[in-house]
């Protein structure tokens, strides 16, 4: 369904909401519809893509150099920031194994991709597989899940300025402290997030980070906070909202339900996200809103989502949610009316204050 054709004030809250729900497909029927062929990566496009965003990172670089000028740079960072958003989309395929079948080859290019953006692969990559295990539940998902409205009244000023106004700017924050009501560090073993066999990965990951760290710095130290800012700081910033805001109207809109308790399956879960269309930008960043058949099959090329999407819309029929929204409009709808759920209910929805008071 196209969600802008929802009228979302019609959302369910009676009793028949709490029943359990049967979707009227299952995986298996999903996955019979969709060529065999979608489900298997080729080392061959995964590199050509991983080297094609290398190449225009190096390109850009080469070209700000040249003309260093103050009537370029603000379009520069704009480029880079988006072309590093795409190298982070390479590495999010690594992180499910979708690259390649070879584990050491994901993981080389996940760590190359991810560190040279200040991102620690392996820490991303545990915590984004608790995500994708428990997407769409309001206990157990570990991004991006709302709050209820009995939290969001007892939010800090701070902290709700935080979640609800400069969302945009949040992904440093959960690298370092997690979501509202978790705790634990991408960077530290022994956080929560990780299990003891997985020590040693975060500890890779970490030292890879610190050391790009050390880079970024000993090229400050060589060349001023000014090359901070044109070379690396412009970019990052608008790699990180490119980042925020796609995660956030992957799966933050009023139609789309979240679960609690034994209404929670993985399927209903995965299919509780947005298809969202931006435009020129979705080849560039690797068709990344083509997000349903992802969270259904996240060991999916990216290359291979669109087809696997055709296929399994008519199988899914109004299950299947997509937005033809201009993103501008996706995101401010989904700023002012997505705060928090009600307290009880086993399938539930965002709402705001402002859209309960209508």
């Amino acid at each position: 369904m196209q969600l802008d054709t929802i009228q979302f004030n019609q959302n369910p809250s009676s009793e028949s909401a709490e029943s359990q729900e049967k979707l009227p497909f299952t995986l298996q029927d999903l996955k019979a519809a969709i060529p065999p062929e979608c489900f298997q990566p080729s080392v061959t496009k995964s590199l050509y893509y991983f080297f094609r965003d290398v190449l225009i990172v190096g390109l850009l670089y080469a070209v700000a150099n040249y003309l260093d000028s103050w009537y370029f740079w603000p379009i520069f960072w704009v480029m880079q920031g988006t072309m590093f958003w795409a190298l982070f989309v390479v590495g999010h395929d690594c992180g499910h194994q979708s690259f390649s079948k070879h584990k050491w080859l994901n993981d080389l290019v996940g760590h190359i991709t991810h560190t040279f953006i200040l991102v620690p692969y392996h820490g991303w990559r545990i915590s984004h597989r608790t995500h994708h295990k428990n997407t769409g539940s309001l206990e157990n998902d570990e991004s991006w899940y709302p709050v209820s409205e009995s939290e969001y009244d007892e939010m800090p000023l701070a902290q709700r300025i935080g979640r609800f106004y400069l969302f945009l700017l949040a992904y440093p924050v959960y690298l370092f402290k997690r979501s509202p009501g978790k705790e634990g560090s991408h960077f530290s073993p022994s956080s929560p997030l990780f299990k003891p066999s997985e020590k040693w990965d975060i500890i890779t990951s970490t030292t890879l980070w610190i050391s790009m760290v050390a880079v970024l710095g000993l090229f400050t130290y060589q060349f001023g906070w000014m090359w901070l800012l044109k070379y690396y700081a412009g970019p990052y910033i608008v790699f990180i909202i490119w980042l925020d805001l796609v995660t956030f109207l992957h799966h933050t809109e009023p139609g789309i339900p979240w679960y609690r308790g034994e209404e929670w399956t993985f399927l209903k879960g995965a299919i509780s996200s947005v298809d969202r269309d931006y435009g020129i930008f979705n080849h560039i960043h690797h068709d990344i809103g083509t997000h349903v058949a992802h969270h259904i099959f996240l060991n999916m090329p990216h290359y291979n989502l669109l087809k696997a999407t055709e296929a399994i819309k008519p199988i899914m029929g109004d299950y299947f949610h997509e937005s033809k929204e201009p993103i501008w409009k996706s995101l401010w709808n989904s700023a002012i009316g997505c705060h928090f759920v009600p307290d009880t209910g086993s399938k539930v929805y965002y709402t705001s204050k402002s859209q309960n008071a209508k």
